[in-house]
Order: C-alpha cells, then structure tokens, then sequence
C-alpha cells in the first residue's frame, strides 16, 4: 500500500446511547493525541458516572494508525474493548478514544449481546461525530539569524506552513508543521538560505 499522508480523526467529543434488556451503554467518542490524554478522560468520566458499572475502552493513535490498545474493565474476555476497536477500524478512524459506560440494568445480556451493545453504542457515537481528514505533519525547527528573517518568512507564507512557536531576536527560532506530502521541496528552499538551520523534530 502506498503511504498515505492523510488521516481521518473527528472535531471534537460526540455521543451515542443503545438500551438492551434494561442496561443502557453510552458511547463517548473524544480525539486525542496522547496516550496520557485516554487516562485523564477515563477518570473524568468515572467521576461523572459514579453508578455506572463498566467502563470499557479502545483508542488509535498515530496518523499510521499503528497503536492501539483496548479494555474490557471486567465485562468477559472479547466482549466489549474488541468491539469497540473494531468499530473504530471499520471507520478507519485514528486519534480516537471511545468510551462505553455501561449501567447494568439487571439481565445479562451474554457474550453476542455484549458484543453487540458495545459495537452499537460506538457505532452511534460515531456517527454523531463530526469527521475530518487531516494531513501528516512534521515538525521543523528553524534557526537563523535575524537578518534572514524576510527569506524565512517568505517561504513560510508561499508554501502556507504553520508556525507553532516563535522567538525572534539577533537569533531567532521558529518551528512549523510542513506536511509530509511537501518535506522535501520545502526543505530544499530552507536550506538555500544562508546559516540557516533546519531540524526535524517528530511528526503529527
């Protein structure tokens, strides 16, 4: 497969109930970016939800789509994270934690019930999020000095990058997102300008 530089994640938090036999499951679908961001969001919401009884988890990671964990938080082996999880692959959404709160309702519901509710409540949650495609970014610091500065910027403006940091003086420090699918090209007119340098530092 050709490497794509583009994602898909959503805008923002969204929302998606389903009710079986009495118990009710809440999917929470947040973007994120980190792994620490997923723990912060599930101790927020089990605060929230002091009578609920399962909170089971997956979240992706990474514009390669490549990390990804899940959590049944004691609902039997396979029956809630898996399914949540696959719900997500099946959108081919990445930076994403979905959440699914479980109020257990007194029947249970067995294994394909579980496997059902929870790949339900994420499926609407899902569908009341907002999608976006994202493209893949790296992340360059650029130092010079000041004199440079017009050169600098011109490129910035004539190839639309964005800056995320800047501090100006007779050295100045700048660092910019340049999509993957541009790297080359952009530094290739970076590095014509003089003592000028340009350092990768990771990639979004």
């Amino acid at each position: 497969m050709l490497f794509s530089d583009t994602y898909k994640t959503i805008t923002g938090p969204s929302e998606g109930i389903f009710r079986d036999r009495g118990s009710k499951f809440i999917g929470l679908a947040y973007p994120i970016r980190t792994e620490e961001e997923t723990r912060e969001i599930v101790s927020r919401i089990r605060s929230e939800h002091p009578k609920a009884r399962h909170f089971c988890t997956a979240f992706r990671l990474t514009p390669d789509r490549s990390v990804f964990r899940v959590n049944d938080d004691g609902e039997p082996s396979g029956s809630a994270g898996k399914p949540i999880l696959n719900t997500i692959l099946s959108a081919d959404l990445t930076n994403i934690l979905v959440v699914v709160v479980r109020y257990f309702g007194g029947t249970l519901l067995g294994v394909p019930g579980l496997i059902n509710a929870y790949k339900t409540a994420t499926a609407e949650a899902l569908q009341a999020a907002t999608v976006v495609e994202k493209t893949v970014n790296d992340i360059y610091r650029l130092r010079f000095e000041y004199l440079q500065m017009n050169d600098v910027m011109k490129i910035i403006k004539d190839e639309h990058l964005q800056i995320i940091r800047q501090e100006f003086d007779n050295q100045c420090l700048v660092e910019v997102e340049i999509r993957q699918a541009q790297v080359n090209g952009v530094v290739a007119k970076l590095e014509k300008v003089p003592n000028l340098n340009a350092d990768y530092l990771f990639t979004l």
